[in-house]
């Protein structure tokens, strides 16, 4: 076992509230110790909702350590039943819960036998899978569990709608832009004549997922979360879906060649009509997306050739891969993922359109991998940009881990023909282009320092370090002692010294704020 610290991908118990929290009147009650219920301020500082679910917590305290929980969570999923009225309770187990081996099992059919609600157990192994799967798992059991009710009250809906319709299974709280995207996938679906049966969990009721199976189709947007529901549903009731994500020109269009094939198996009989969705691919692509055009404009080809590198979920990494390689010319040096469970599909996604393949949670790896590239961009998440800022690199953030400016109150998709736009402008002002550093080198912009000032600089000596100093510059992590070291040779080399000791690397550190 190793400590984990920086991960991409959270715990477990965060991918369950997530789920849980997402659809309208369910409520998780955490079994976990004070600080793992940090849930909430999570989601409200990040989002900035004005009406969410909270999380609750049945907090596993000494008397807990000392003597078992008893009734304690039986007692806080009665009490919270009889407060909020919900539909479904969700109890989420952590880590500690596991080590104190607990039966949350029996705690949730004594719950279920005195209430008026459903009160099911997440059934996740916190020590095996991520947030991400977790947060899968959850929504394909609540699907199950409802469905399976369904059947045997004999209210499940299976009869197609008369109209095409999709269920837009996947988007979910905390995702990266997925309010925005799932208004934009609505706006595309409309657009080809097709209505939005359901759209879980964001915002969906537990009471008409009965009505599921009445969609034409799925549409998963995101592999991280809702392929193992469509999958299910594909098993269970035969309901093709879509999985193809529709971000970039190239990828929204076979998005929507794969929803024409979905809905002209059906057309012929139920609309008496074939449908043919060319004619909005073409009219979106010319007059919608901008991208088209950019691609093919001078600003655009200044970009061909330049070095990126792209980290991030499987999902957003594998798409920007693609659009920066096949759409805009751009030398993708590597592309990786966290996402270890879905390498297979991953790299195939990537493979051609880049140098080299990293799948790792390691923080360090990528950061070793970005030193080592030398790009001129990185695409990635907050935690490649903190390394891009360490290197004087360029990052736009394109996937989960998150900061509060990647939930922007205005409208920002990154899928559909609109997300087109937004990704150009990204990947565009991500770089830094050439007449850009000459305005900024002739206006002052940079650290331009003229030769004739550096009268004590030692430009033509080699400089020493001592033996405390190469010492205290070994324990500095790789990806960010190439900098270290030459910003203190810099600072060396300005004030006229010519070996380096540990005092000197202090006050370089202190000069440049490090």
């Amino acid at each position: 076992m190793k400590l984990a610290h920086r991960m991409h991908a959270g715990p477990a118990h965060i991918g369950t509230p997530r789920v849980a929290s997402s659809f309208k009147n369910v409520h998780a009650i955490m079994h976990a110790p004070l600080g793992d219920d940090y849930f909430n301020v999570m989601r409200s500082m990040l989002e900035r909702d004005r009406e969410f679910t909270p999380v609750a917590a049945s907090i596993v305290d000494r008397h807990v350590l000392a003597r078992g929980s008893q009734d304690k969570v039986v007692d806080n999923t009665t009490r919270k039943g009889r407060e909020e009225r919900p539909d479904l309770i969700v109890l989420t187990p952590t880590c500690t819960s596991s080590i104190l081996q607990e039966d949350l099992q029996n705690f949730v059919r004594r719950a279920s036998t005195t209430s008026d609600f459903d009160v099911i157990l997440a059934d996740v192994n916190h020590y095996r899978v991520d947030e991400l799967r977790a947060a899968d798992r959850t929504l394909e059991q609540v699907v199950r569990y409802y469905l399976k009710k369904a059947h045997g009250r004999e209210t499940l809906g299976r009869s197609l709608a008369k109209i095409p319709t999709a269920n837009i299974i996947g988007t979910s709280t905390l995702g990266f832009h997925n309010q925005h995207d799932c208004r934009e996938l609505k706006r595309l679906l409309r657009g080809i004549g097709i209505g939005v049966n359901q759209v879980i969990p964001e915002g969906g009721l537990v009471g008409d997922l009965n009505n599921l199976p009445r969609a034409w189709f799925n549409l998963v947007p995101y592999r991280e979360v809702g392929l193992m529901t469509a999958v299910y549903l594909d098993e269970e009731y035969g309901m093709p879906y879509v999985s193809t994500t529709p971000m970039g020109i190239l990828d929204t269009a076979d998005c929507i060649r794969q929803m024409q094939e979905c809905v002209g198996k059906w057309a012929p009989v139920l609309l008496h009509r074939e449908v043919n969705y060319e004619p909005f691919i073409d009219q979106q692509t010319r007059f919608v997306s901008q991208a088209a055009w950019f691609s093919r404009s001078i600003d655009c080809q200044n970009l061909t050739g330049k070095r990126a590198v792209v980290f991030g979920d499987a999902t957003h990494a594998a798409a920007m891969t693609k659009i920066l390689a096949r759409e805009m010319g751009i030398h993708v040096c590597c592309a990786g993922t966290y996402c270890g469970h879905d390498v297979g599909w991953f790299t195939e996604r990537v493979s051609g359109f880049c140098d080299e393949i990293l799948v790792t949670d390691d923080h360090t790896e990528v950061g070793d991998m970005i030193a080592r590239a030398e790009p001129t961009a990185i695409f990635g998440t907050q935690m490649e940009r903190h390394v891009g800022k360490r290197l004087d690199i360029p990052c736009g953030v394109i996937s989960s881990p998150v900061h509060i400016q990647n939930f922007p109150l205005g409208y920002r998709p990154w899928l559909g023909y609109e997300g087109t736009n937004q990704i150009a402008d990204l990947v565009y002002n991500s770089f830094t282009l050439g007449m850009e550093d000459h305005l900024l080198d002739l206006f002052g912009g940079h650290d331009t320092e003229a030769v004739g000032e550096m009268t004590h600089a030692l430009t033509d000596k080699e400089l020493s370090w001592d033996t405390e100093s190469q010492l205290e510059l070994s324990k500095i992590p790789k990806f960010v002692r190439g900098k270290i070291k030459a910003k203190t040779e810099k600072f060396a080399r300005h004030n006229g010294i010519g070996k380096i000791t540990v005092g000197v690397m202090y006050a370089a550190k202190e000069n440049f704020g490090a």
